[in-house]
């Protein structure tokens, strides 16, 4: 048995040479040890989302996230339709008092509130609304296809 400390952070020429495999021991860890399924969703499925109606992304995922929402909202909360229209939805989670920011020295996606979305075979299947600070990240809201339930969303998305 031999063992290897690789710097993670900022990634080594040793960490990138290893990933892959790394990361398949990782899944099949997690698929033996915790039962995850092998669809769990991966970084490649998950897509950051500035919340603003000029976003052509948020704008083509509106629907959706909308539609998912009131799904959500009336199978886990057992609100009614009325509780959880698109004026609800957008009051509620799209609406943000904070404003984009980008600066030099901040995260390439800049500073203010998104949608981090989950993707799975073309579809949404949750959704962790977001704000993005200099000095943190403040998870405001999360929610999920009820059909999917099984992948511990919310878990996933507050580890993340």
């Amino acid at each position: 048995l031999k063992v290897r400390v690789v710097r993670s952070s900022p990634p080594s020429s040793q960490f990138k040479a290893t990933f892959q495999e790394s990361y398949q021991v990782y899944k099949r860890y997690q698929m033996v040890v915790h039962k995850d399924p092998p669809d769990k969703p991966t970084i490649n499925q998950v897509r950051l989302v500035p919340v603003s109606f000029e976003d052509p992304q948020f704008q083509s995922s509106f629907n959706q996230s909308a539609t998912l929402f009131a799904k959500y909202q009336m199978s886990v909360h057992k609100d009614t339709p009325s509780d959880c229209g698109e004026h609800e939805f957008t009051r509620f989670l799209c609406d943000s008092p904070l404003e984009a920011e980008h600066t030099a020295d901040g995260p390439d996606c800049g500073y203010g509130s998104f949608h981090q979305q989950y993707w799975l075979d073309g579809r949404i299947i949750a959704v962790g609304v977001i704000d993005i600070l200099p000095y943190c990240v403040s998870s405001v809201y999360l929610y999920y296809d009820p059909d999917f339930s099984f992948l511990s969303l919310g878990v996933y998305s507050a580890l993340r």
